[in-house]
């Protein structure tokens, strides 16, 4: 048995207490996410159903057909638009769940070159390609890298992040169930770069199929000595364990989940250490999320130069978004970095189901500034949309129209916000249930308009993870931009 086991530091009742979702999630669920709530018009009797849930599930990967159960929503169109498909390689034409299929797609080239190539040369190709993380905060993959293949320790691990908890996105989750493969050599090479022996994949609880799809290829690859006692050449060795969540957003962010893996309550701790130096059990732990580490083996096939001549700017190669129900072509599409908002959403989305008029874009998920329409013309990149107070997020692309008010949709997400908040940083603890509960009428005379504004700020600038400083980004954004809105919610 591998030393890690049964390292918990806390009572399981301690932590599963923690957990939304700790029996699994019910086979009955119905998404209570952005995605459907915005839609909630489309389905009225789904969408009564998912609120009188409980505990309510936020997001089930289902955001091109919602409101929508669990079970019963189609294969979403997946399709590339513009320069190279990357990641949707594979899934738009059907995906490859099986190891023979995988490799006659050009599956595990990139991981014979790699084998060609020493660890440093394959952190070094990375840096060069320009690859930055796709789980929402855009740091630069290849420096991630090198802080973990520098650290000298007995043990060094790889973790894949899929805890995809953002409402409004499901990429990660078809990455998993179609493409599986991509993933096990993704974090093989990183594995190799780094020097890890052990890596995980983190699969949120609201994805079985993902989990169970996951488990198999891994089998196959144990089978084709991809991972064993030798994986890594000259006795090194590689294996994988896929581990599910149990209900809990923020178990995506990096330092919850390490936590969340070592059996621990999954709250967010204070950074230095970061988990690159310190992270799983104390050790070096590279955390890269599901479509990152599944763009890393078509780099080392085409090498860096191919990825980095895509995009634009700082924000190189291409990023899948999901288009919620709104959108006249809902789906998953693959886009280079670089084209302009607007063109996405009346090109590649065709605009509104019905004509209707787009009222404002969540193009990060919830937990992100709106993109009003006088806004459209900016480009799709990581800092553009930063200086519009928005961000690239995880790639849920999530439109309203005027059938969602801005404060129906700031009481929604704020609630969300409430339910998910680890409660670990007063900000988001007290912040998030304030706001929540000023906009649900619940605080009798509400609050002002000033105190509003005061906790946002409160939020943005001092939470300790994304969950607080985007509620904060989100409030404040529809401040900027739909002032008479924001006014009247505290009238």
């Amino acid at each position: 048995m591998a030393w890690w086991r049964g390292r918990g530091g806390e009572p399981s009742g301690a932590v599963q207490s923690f957990y939304s979702l700790p029996d699994g999630l019910p086979p009955e669920a119905v998404c209570n996410g952005t995605a459907c709530f915005v839609a909630r018009r489309l389905s009225p009797q789904t969408w009564n159903e998912a609120e009188r849930q409980s505990p309510r599930v936020y997001c089930l990967g289902q955001c091109f057909g919602g409101p929508a159960r669990r079970m019963g929503c189609p294969r979403p169109r997946m399709e590339v638009r513009g320069g190279v498909g990357i990641v949707l390689e594979r899934l738009s034409v059907g995906g490859a769940r099986h190891l023979e299929e995988y490799r006659s797609r050009g599956g595990y080239a990139g991981w014979e070159r790699t084998l060609s190539r020493k660890p440093q040369e394959v952190v070094a190709e990375v840096c060069d390609s320009g690859l930055r993380g796709r789980g929402g905060a855009g740091f630069l993959t290849g420096r991630k890298w090198a802080v973990v293949a520098s650290q000298v320790a007995d043990a060094k691990f790889v973790v894949a992040n899929g805890d995809e908890g953002d409402p409004g996105a499901c990429i990660d989750r078809y990455l998993m169930e179609e493409d599986p493969h991509a993933l096990i050599e993704g974090m093989l090479v990183a594995a190799y770069a780094v020097g890890a022996s052990h890596g995980w994949v983190y699969v949120r609880c609201e994805y079985p199929e993902a989990k169970r799809r996951m488990e198999a290829a891994v089998d196959e690859a144990r089978r084709a000595d991809l991972l064993g006692p030798h994986t890594l050449g000259r006795g090194r060795p590689f294996d994988l364990t896929i581990h599910s969540g149990a209900g809990g957003y923020v178990c995506g962010e990096e330092t919850a989940l390490i936590r969340s893996l070592e059996e621990r309550r999954p709250e967010v701790m204070p950074k230095p250490p970061f988990v690159a130096e310190r992270g799983l059990w104390g050790r070096p732990t590279l955390v890269n999320n599901v479509e990152t580490l599944a763009v890393v083996p078509w780099v080392m096939r085409h090498g860096p130069g191919a990825y980095r001549a895509l995009g634009f700017s700082e924000s190189r190669g291409t990023k899948v978004i999901c288009l919620n129900s709104l959108f006249r072509k809902p789906g998953l599409y693959e886009v280079e970095f670089g084209m302009s908002l607007r063109r996405i959403v009346e090109e590649v989305g065709e605009g509104l189901v019905g004509g209707r008029e787009l009222r404002g874009l969540l193009v990060g998920g919830p937990l992100s500034g709106i993109v009003p329409p006088a806004l459209l013309d900016t480009p799709f990149g990581y800092e553009e949309l930063r200086r519009i107070g928005a961000s690239l997020g995880h790639g849920g692309w999530i439109a309203f129209d005027a059938h969602t008010s801005i404060r129906e949709l700031l009481r929604h997400v704020f609630a969300f916000g409430a339910e998910e908040s680890c409660g670990k940083c007063f900000p988001c603890r007290l912040g998030s249930h304030r706001i929540s509960e000023a906009l649900d009428g619940a605080l009798g005379g509400g609050m002002s308009e000033a105190s509003g504004v005061a906790i946002l700020e409160a939020l943005r600038r001092g939470s300790l993870c994304g969950l607080g400083t985007g509620l904060g980004e989100l409030g404040e954004s529809v401040l900027r931009h739909y002032g008479k809105e924001w006014a009247a919610c505290w009238a």
